[in-house]
């Protein structure tokens, strides 16, 4: 029932509310220039390695400027984590389980929102995609996709990472250093790369200095499931 209504009420709120005429939706400083477009092109395909920080702060510059977003299969999804990565909460729709009709949700949502972040329940077939992504193209949304997306225009990862705050088997965790590399088709084609603080120690994204410590690089795979227990709904 809560899906439906969402449905029924996205098309007004993508023609009256949301940034008309931009063909670049905004993103923070920091993650400008992983993008040929240095924003978000509307109509296109994102994706990411895993759900977390980092798709949300993808969103975060576009939400920020009036952008409307939905977040469909992370039941881990919370608003207070999304509200600290920097969405708008009065404009973010979270479905945690579209249930089998998923492909259904995510066009009508596409429909009416700018940005729709998907982690699929499935791997979806070819025609699926090409599907979805007309449908994108069509009302000129941002699909950010969880996870492999052969039609993907931009593909981002995280490469390296480093925790901050951890001693020998004591402290907390502060800040995360990471190493985030994008690349894909067309202009997105030439690799790019940026070290980001993902979080930094006052919880915001913003540009990292590049060094890497040993000690990071072996604590590295100890550490790479850490940073989603950050996101999760509280």
């Amino acid at each position: 029932m809560e899906v439906a209504q969402v449905i029924s009420l996205s098309p007004a709120r993508h023609r009256d509310d949301v940034l008309p005429g931009e063909g670049i939706l905004p993103v923070l400083p920091a993650l400008a220039g992983l993008l040929p477009a240095g924003g978000l092109a509307r109509g296109s395909v994102l994706t990411t390695g895993e759900f977390g920080l980092l798709s949300l702060a993808l969103a975060a510059g576009a939400s920020a400027s009036g952008a409307w977003c939905a977040v469909v299969g992370v039941p881990a999804a919370g608003v207070r984590a999304a509200a600290d990565a920097g969405l708008d909460p009065a404009r973010l729709v979270l479905v945690a389980d579209p249930g089998r009709g998923w492909p259904q949700v995510v066009a009508s949502l596409l429909d009416g929102f700018d940005i729709v972040m998907l982690c699929p329940p499935e791997p979806p077939p070819a025609q699926l995609r090409r599907k979805l992504e007309a449908t994108a193209r069509r009302h000129g949304s941002v699909l950010l996709v969880t996870g492999d997306w052969p039609g993907a225009q931009t593909r981002l990862h995280v490469a390296a990472e480093e925790w901050t705050g951890l001693g020998a088997g004591h402290g907390r965790l502060r800040a995360r250093r990471a190493h985030v590399v994008a690349s894909g088709r067309g202009a997105a084609e030439r690799p790019r790369s940026a070290w980001l603080w993902l979080p930094g120690p006052d919880g915001a994204v913003t540009a990292a200095a590049s060094e890497f410590s040993a000690a990071g690089h072996a604590r590295a795979g100890e550490q790479a499931g850490l940073s989603e227990r950050l996101i999760s709904s509280g």
